[in-house]
């Protein structure tokens, strides 16, 4: 038993050495070379606009937390802005070193916070353009990341500011639950009322949400057309008349709330012909399907066999007390005869549709002579009717707020821009978000697990990587391939072919040397080294032989291609 285990042990440390000389001349093309990725350097903008917040050391003399108590009408409970705002670096995929953003710090909890424009935005005659930066770093299950651009009022206070606060657009990412949209909601004031109406964009776009910065463009033009952008992509426009809802102008005309339809007015289209009558011989008591007569029982037919048998395999439970429980009787399953014949059981004539059927009677319907049509209340002029030809003209917006509610923490604002060019809002983000998002994305890509290797053929295993696996495949593609032909199992495993012959030269010492040697006294270390010498000279013949096994099938691999290929280009 030693000796086999020692043997086993032998021809695999031979078939390994075999295995590195012949690939000691194969050079290393691996290299697991990796660098740390080079991170760009947060450089302040120089563009100007009406706002424009990169959330620099200064940020908190622009902006300041609301303490005020949210006014919810659906509930009778007050909630409190509790939730802590910060001003830091991601935490997530850092795309720009030394870039800050305006952070959520609390999951759960109502966020306000607002900054007051240097002065009031006003856009008449004017393209608005506002862009901010989103980063979900924790995702986005439930809550909002949208902004609020509040309407200018003296008596705005930063404190103060809550979700009843009156603003001009709401624009930004909202999701919960099926809810994922892009909001995009101007209040517009009705000229005649002087009331304010929330007005909806009709197809919103999908929020992107992903843990890289995404960037959020608004365009509103003069001519009343809008676009919206999400990271630099055009992804909705139309117009501020026609796809928003409710309609920023009312009907010309409604109807008219005191006309009411006359009691004779007749809506019905249709009428059963009052003249017709039901033919004499019309049955209407004959039934819907009848025995087919004709029919013939199938040949085959097992008429004594009941569809369920006793299940043959079933066995009474050991705690099964006939006194207690009764006779134990098996369950039934179906009868497998019944899946070989046409049928079992008793046969009874299939039914057939009565050719006789009639049905109910009914008259036929004809126009009816009455019908004036479907009544509508007569329309009348709008008295509320106006024409805003201009809703693109917003009111002077006076702050950029914050007003939030989420179940996720973590999510960051960053370089907001509300301004008048669309020229400086796409310098902007060529200079910051697409610089960030290159580099957030490659930082994503590294970290991102790697694929598993797929399954190693024998002929690709390496021993450092699992000796065990490496010399037991090898061994058995090797009996495997001998056992149809000697010679090509040389060819395919050389390392396999050296390693039985080092041990069969071994072995063969042992013996020779166990033998001659018997009772006598050890070998001296010249007969060791004489014995360990012709082991040596054995192995590389093997390995030599082996070689040359390999060359010659390659070889002929290569003249039977060859041979092909004259073949191939002769035809």
């Amino acid at each position: 038993m030693r000796f086999a285990i020692g043997a086993t042990a032998f021809l695999a440390a031979a078939v390994v050495r075999a295995d590195e000389e012949a690939s000691s001349s194969v050079p290393d093309v691996e290299s697991s070379t990796s660098s740390a990725l080079v991170k760009p350097t947060f450089t302040p903008t120089t563009l100007k606009a009406p706002f424009l917040e990169q959330f620099t050391d200064d940020w908190e003399s622009r902006w300041k937390a609301s303490s005020a108590k949210k006014d919810d009408k659906s509930t009778e409970e007050e909630w409190a802005y509790i939730g802590k705002w910060a001003v830091e670096e991601p935490t997530v995929l850092k795309g720009i070193n030394g870039d800050k953003g305006l952070v959520i710090k609390d999951k759960a909890a109502h966020h306000a916070i607002s900054a007051k424009f240097p002065k009031a935005v006003n856009n008449k005659g004017k393209t608005l353009v506002v862009q901010y930066e989103v980063k979900l770093q924790e995702g986005l299950e439930c809550g909002g990341a949208y902004m609020k651009l509040l309407q200018d009022n003296k008596a705005l206070h930063a404190e103060e500011f809550s979700n009843s606060s009156p603003y001009i657009i709401m624009f930004g990412p909202d999701k919960c639950g099926a809810t994922n949209k892009v909001h995009f909601i101007f209040r517009h004031k009705n000229p005649k009322t002087g009331e304010y109406e929330e007005k909806h964009l009709k197809n919103p776009p999908m929020a992107r949400i992903v843990k890289t910065t995404s960037l959020y463009t608004l365009i509103v033009k003069p001519d009343n057309t809008f676009e919206i952008k999400i990271d630099g992509e055009s992804t909705r426009n139309g117009t501020l008349h026609e796809d928003f809802t409710p309609s920023v102008n009312p009907e010309k005309e409604i109807d008219d709330p005191k006309d009411t339809k006359p009691e004779n007015w007749v809506e019905e289209a249709r009428i059963a012909d009052p003249e017709a009558k039901k033919p004499e011989d019309w049955d209407e008591d004959a039934p819907f399907e009848i025995v087919d007569d004709e029919a013939v029982k199938p040949e085959g037919w097992l008429d004594d066999e009941p569809l369920s048998v006793p299940d043959p395999e079933a066995e009474k439970p050991e705690d099964w007390d006939d006194e207690e429980d009764g006779d134990w009787i098996p369950p039934t399953v179906p009868n497998p005869k019944c899946d070989e014949a046409p049928g079992c059981g008793k046969w009874e004539s299939p039914m057939k549709k009565n050719p006789a059927y009639k049905g109910k009677w009914t008259a036929e319907l004809i126009d009816n002579p009455a019908y004036k049509g479907v009544w509508a209340p007569r329309k009348i002029k709008n008295p509320d009717y106006f024409e805003d030809k201009t809703p693109s003209k917003f009111e002077p917006i006076g702050a950029i707020g914050f007003e939030i509610w989420t179940m996720q923490n973590d999510i960051l604002f960053d370089n907001i821009y509300i301004g008048h060019s669309v020229e400086d809002a796409e310098k902007l983000r060529a200079d910051t978000f697409d610089v960030k998002l290159a580099a957030e994305k490659a930082e994503e890509e590294a970290n991102a697990p790697k694929p598993a290797d797929p399954p190693k053929s024998p002929s690709d295993l390496v021993f450092k990587d699992d000796p065990v696996l490496y010399v037991k495949e090898k061994v058995n593609l090797f009996i495997e391939i001998a056992q149809r032909d000697p010679i090509e199992a040389v060819k395919f495993v050389p390392e396999v072919a050296g390693g039985i012959g080092v041990l069969a030269v071994t072995i063969l010492a042992i013996l020779i040397s166990a033998i001659v040697g018997g009772g006598a006294a050890a070998p001296s270390k010249e007969q060791v080294k004489a014995t360990a010498e012709k082991a040596k000279k054995a192995a590389v013949d093997a390995k030599d032989k082996a070689a040359e096994a390999v060359a010659t099938g390659t070889e002929k691999s290569q003249a039977e291609i060859n041979k092909r290929s004259t073949r191939s280009s002769a035809s």
